[in-house]
C-alpha cells in the first residue's frame, strides 16, 4: 500500500505544481472523456436526474447531463491543483472561494457549546480543507481556523486513495499541523472526548447510510423516500450544538460562493429526523437552481 502511495501522491503533487488554468485546460477533454468513452455512470445520472425532475423531458435532462459533467471535470481538475496548495498563499491568491456570510457562523459560535455544518456534495467538496484562506474579501472570521475545526469524512474504499485523497484535501494546513481530519465512524468518540472544547465541526451529510447502519431515517428529498445517515443531527442534538446549512455555489469557473443558513441554534429541542428533513429540503433548493452542481455519478438512492 506504502509504494502505491507514494507512487500516485507523487504523481499528484507533480501535477499540482501546475497553474490552474492548465489544470482547466484538460477538464474539458476529462469531461469528454469519462462521459461518451467511458460511460461513466452515465445510465446512473440520467436516472438520477429523471427521478429527481420527473417533470422535465428527456431533452432538459440530457442537457443538465452533460452541464454536470463539464462541472464534474473542473472538479477533478481544481483538486489536483488544491493539493499543490502547502504554500497557503498560492491559494489566497486564487481567490477560489468567498465566504459570503460568515456573521451566521459567528452568532452561533457564540451562543451555542458548538456548531454542525452540514455541507453536501455541491460545489466542489474537496476544496473545504481551505477554510483558513476564505473570507477574505467579507471581513475575516476566527472561528474557521485548524485548532477549532473537524472536517469529517467518510472512508473510501481503498486505502490508497483514502490516505492519498486525505493528504490532498488538507493540502493548505498540512505544514502546521492538523489533527482535525475525523472519520465518521470516529466523531462521535471525538466529540465526547473534546465536550469541553469549542469546536466547530463540518460533515458530509448527503451520503448514502453505510451498508452495517443500524439506525438511520427515511426523508423525502428530491421527489424520493431517501435513506440518511443521522451522525451529525445525532451528535448536534446530544449536546445542544447549533446546526448550519452550507452550500457552495460556483458563480463562474475558478469562484465559488459558500454561503451558511441557520437551521437551529440548539438541536437538543428537535428531533434528529426533523433536523435532517430540513437539511434535504434546504439541499433540494439549490439543487433545483443550478441542478447541474450535484453530484449525480453518486448512488445516492440505491437500495
Amino acid at each position: 500500500m506504502k509504494a502505491g502511495t507514494y507512487i500516485i501522491g507523487g504523481l499528484m503533487r507533480a501535477l499540482a505544481a501546475l497553474p490552474l488554468s492548465f489544470h482547466y485546460a484538460w477538464s474539458g477533454f476529462f469531461a469528454w472523456l469519462i462521459r461518451d468513452v467511458m460511460h461513466y455512470r452515465r445510465e446512473l445520472v440520467m436516472l438520477n436526474l429523471a427521478r429527481s425532475f420527473p417533470d422535465k423531458k428527456y431533452k432538459e435532462l440530457k442537457k443538465i447531463s452533460n452541464r454536470f459533467y463539464k462541472h464534474f471535470g473542473e472538479i477533478i481538475a481544481e483538486a489536483v491543483w488544491f493539493g499543490g496548495c502547502r504554500n497557503r498563499e498560492r491559494l489566497r491568491k486564487k481567490h477560489l472561494v468567498e465566504i459570503t456570510n460568515s456573521e451566521v457562523l459567528e452568532a452561533a459560535y457564540e451562543s451555542s457549546p458548538g456548531v454542525i455544518i452540514m455541507n453536501s456534495h455541491c460545489g466542489n467538496w474537496e476544496l473545504l480543507g481551505g477554510y483558513e484562506n476564505y473570507d477574505y474579501l467579507r471581513g475575516y472570521t476566527d472561528r474557521l481556523d485548524r485548532n477549532n475545526l473537524v472536517v469529517v469524512y467518510k472512508h473510501l474504499t481503498s486505502k490508497v486513495w483514502d490516505e492519498i485523497m486525505g493528504l490532498n484535501r488538507c493540502a493548505p494546513v498540512l505544514r502546521g499541523g492538523f489533527d482535525g481530519y475525523v472519520s465518521s465512524t470516529e466523531v462521535l468518540r471525538h466529540a465526547i472526548s473534546n465536550r469541553d472544547r469549542k469546536k466547530v465541526y463540518l460533515f458530509p451529510t448527503d451520503q448514502c447510510p453505510y451498508k452495517n447502519s443500524t439506525v438511520d431515517e427515511t426523508v423525502s428529498f428530491m421527489h424520493q423516500d431517501t435513506k440518511t445517515m443521522l451522525g451529525a443531527a445525532s451528535i448536534a442534538h446530544k449536546f445542544g450544538f447549533s446546526v448550519l446549512y452550507m452550500n457552495m455555489v460556483p458563480v463562474e469557473r475558478g469562484r465559488y460562493e459558500w454561503t451558511f443558513t441557520e437551521i437551529c441554534r440548539d438541536a437538543s429541542a428537535i428531533k434528529p429526523h426533523d433536523l435532517m428533513q430540513r437539511f434535504y429540503e434546504l439541499l433540494q433548493e439549490d439543487i433545483e437552481k443550478t441542478p447541474w452542481n450535484y453530484l449525480w455519478t453518486h448512488n445516492r438512492w440505491k437500495k
